[in-house]
């Protein structure tokens, strides 16, 4: 990867409930504003990925979570910026609520091909569509 742009570490959770994933909307303003993405978010300068994951959800799902094993490491080089995505298996105590004014949705392995994802996350769908996680 190249030196000219910081790579930034961000940890994801797949939710998964009755064959379901939870997934969340880009909000407007951000990078990939719009795409659909698994809840998640930058990791914090010492911060552990479990505890990213466990604050992240707080703040953007006000819940409460069980991380579970990581499932998938890839990067993936943005014109302005290298993202390190760590996708973990999660559980969460309640129904997830928007606390950032985002959209939430449940998708089904059938259904995450038609959505949009932003570009890093594509081999973790495909390995969800093919149903091997």
């Amino acid at each position: 990867m190249s030196d000219s742009h910081p790579t930034i570490d961000v940890v994801a959770a797949i939710i998964e409930d009755r064959g379901r994933f939870l997934l969340a909307r880009r909000l407007a303003g951000t990078h990939l504003e719009g795409m659909w993405e698994f809840p998640g978010g930058k990791c914090e300068p010492g911060e552990t990925h479990e505890a990213c994951l466990e604050r992240e959800l707080r703040e953007e799902l006000d819940v409460e979570s069980i991380v579970g094993p990581e499932i998938l490491v890839t990067e993936h080089a943005y014109p302005e910026r290298t993202v390190r995505l760590h996708f973990r298996t999660c559980a969460i105590t309640r129904a997830p609520r928007a606390m950032l004014g985002q959209a939430l949705r449940w998708a089904s392995r059938e259904d995450l091909g038609s959505i949009e994802f932003p570009p890093a996350d594509r081999a973790l769908v495909d390995l969800l569509s093919r149903g091997r996680v």
